[in-house]
Formats: structure tokens, C-alpha cells, sequence
């Protein structure tokens, strides 16, 4: 395997990308690979605001690996910032290679720099293979998330 890059995604990776989103039981009932349009919209506005970070994962010029991170500033916990993980995917043949994890360590070091006292993410309760992979890396399940379909 050759080395790995870690940098912003740009619209050239659109395609790769929702095709990641788009690869399992769930993503294949809502992403849309054939209409990438709404997509390159959405990494305009993600890309012009400066808490949100969108990156692949590149390996020999190919992209291999997806997330978005997202930075929140906070009244809570004595007014904390806090960051966000979300969407994380990695290419089928990438998965076992060690990608994910040092996705996601870059996903806490980007979150230590930007003065982040908690990083959090969400995984959709059937996911439980994601779900061991996270407590591996020393995140917990205390909290029991809630979503409203508008």
C-alpha cells in the first residue's frame, strides 16, 4: 500500500465520494450517485465555512476514504467547543488496512488544534461493526441518539 494523503475534498472527488456514501444497505436507499449536482452545491457551502471540513483520504492518486468533520462552539459544559464526525467511509478494499483508524485520529488531532474539549459522533444502531471499531478507539456509547425525518 502506498502512502496516504489526507486533504480537503475538492469537486473532482464528488463522484468518488457519494459513491463511498452510496456503497451499503443504507447509503444505497439514500445517496444518489447518478445526480451529483446536489452534491457539489452542498461542498460549496460546506468548503466556505470554516468549521466544516470535508476530507478524503488518498492513496496513489486514487480516494479511498471520506468524512466530515465539524467544529461547534458551545454554551454547555462552561461554554466548550465540540466537534462533530460524520459520514466516514472507507473504499471496501481499504477496510482492515488501518485507514479508518488513522482517519479518525486525524479527525481528534484537527479537533485538539481547533481548541475541541469533546468529539462525538453518531452510528446508526445497525452499524455494529462500527460500533466496535469506535470503542476500540476509545469512544463510548453514553449517550442515545434521536432523529426527526423533515
Amino acid at each position: 500500500m502506498g502512502d496516504l494523503e489526507i486533504r480537503p475534498a475538492v469537486a473532482d472527488d464528488i463522484p468518488a465520494i457519494v459513491a463511498m456514501l452510496a456503497d451499503d444497505p443504507l447509503g444505497s436507499q439514500r445517496e444518489s450517485p447518478d445526480d451529483l449536482p446536489p452534491y457539489l452545491a452542498a461542498l460549496e457551502r460546506l468548503s466556505a465555512d470554516p468549521n466544516q471540513h470535508v476530507v478524503v483520504a488518498v492513496r496513489e492518486g486514487r480516494v479511498v476514504g471520506t468524512l466530515q468533520l465539524t467544529i461547534v462552539p458551545g454554551l454547555s459544559r462552561k461554554g466548550a467547543t465540540r466537534s462533530i464526525i460524520e459520514a466516514v467511509r472507507v473504499q471496501a478494499d481499504e477496510r482492515g488496512s488501518g485507514l479508518g483508524t488513522r482517519f479518525i485520529e486525524w479527525a481528534v488531532d484537527r479537533s485538539r488544534s481547533k481548541g475541541c474539549q469533546l468529539v462525538q459522533l453518531t452510528s446508526d444502531a445497525t452499524r455494529t461493526d462500527a460500533h466496535r471499531f469506535y470503542e476500540r478507539l476509545g469512544f463510548t456509547a453514553s449517550h442515545v441518539g434521536f432523529k426527526l425525518q423533515l
